[in-house]
């Protein structure tokens, strides 16, 4: 048998404990990190769960039990024909296609008029500037609730009652989105702008050649929020349509609800048809979304 041979009065190296370190080289006990996993686990299971569970229900037949005890959460025999029965009882691809141009058409709205807006309040030198800022903040705080009664009167004398643009203009520019770019506006250094002006750039070169490209991850950031809040918006396409075929998702989805309250295959279905959508449009913007919300924090 072989041994290892130290030299003279040393005594042989102890194996380093492994060390987990951050990103900043500072350490970190091992239960905090089980700890921190723990927490994050929960937190996945709890926003992630429902919305699994409803995908597993919506692929189980109509001879597999959803209330059995202990629950089965994994489908027996998978089958698509739940959402084959949801396009036979609505017409959820039409549905579908009128929360899409409205959805569509907000981000558009949003992305335009918050640009515009937050580059005016970052960076445009005007009497009132303060005030317009203060404005926006304040019209965060009112209630949706609040207002909605102004907003069907003020829809019913443009004549835009039970119309697709009626559902669209009161959120065409969110205030959040309007400060959010702002905010990112003003987290660019400003000696690159005034270069450009020495050079002889104008307010719109600045603003399309400079400004803009530097904050594509916030305006990926309102275009999220902008599709997310048409696409869910219940109360207020309730409100001002009337007219079954210019329905969006979310009401036509209620009929699900109300004929086939028992068919919690059939509800299942459809939820997962709604959600689809926001899943893919994040995965796409994801990488500008993490990005962007670095750029639009609120300044301390």
């Amino acid at each position: 048998m072989s041994t290892v041979q130290t030299p003279a009065g040393r005594t042989p190296a102890r194996p380093r404990k492994p060390r987990f370190t951050d990103e900043n080289g500072r350490r970190h006990r091992v239960w905090e990190l089980v700890l921190r996993y723990v927490l994050l686990l929960a937190v996945l299971a709890l926003t992630v769960g429902p919305f699994v569970w409803q995908l597993s229900t919506s692929l189980k037949g109509p001879t597999e039990d959803i209330f059995s005890s202990p629950p089965k959460f994994l489908p027996g025999h998978p089958t698509l024909h739940n959402y084959e029965r949801v396009a036979d009882t609505i017409p959820v691809w039409d549905y579908a296609f009128n929360s899409l141009k409205v959805a569509a058409a907000n981000v558009v709205t949003n992305c335009v008029g918050s640009a515009l807006a937050g580059y005016a309040l970052a960076r445009l030198r005007y009497r009132g500037r303060r005030v317009a800022t203060l404005v926006f903040v304040l019209a965060m705080l009112v209630p949706a609730e609040g207002i909605i009664i102004a907003q069907f009167t003020t829809m019913r004398e443009l004549g835009l009652n039970n119309t697709l643009i009626g559902v669209l203009l009161p959120g065409a520019i969110a205030s959040l989105n309007v400060l959010l770019m702002r905010n990112a506006f003003l987290n660019l250094p400003y000696e690159i702008e005034e270069a450009a002006y020495v050079d002889g750039a104008n307010v719109w070169q600045r603003f399309l050649r400079i400004a803009l490209p530097s904050v594509k991850g916030t305006l990926a950031v309102v275009a999220i929020f902008a599709f997310m809040g048409a696409w869910d918006d219940f109360l207020w396409p309730l409100i001002v349509l009337s007219d079954p075929s210019r329905f969006t998702l979310t009401i036509g989805l209620n009929y699900l609800h109300g004929t086939f309250a028992n068919d919690e295959r059939l509800v299942a279905a459809g939820t997962v048809i709604a959600v689809a959508p926001l899943i893919a449009l994040f995965a796409c913007l994801q990488r500008y979304f993490f990005r962007g919300v670095g750029e639009g924090a609120v300044k301390g």
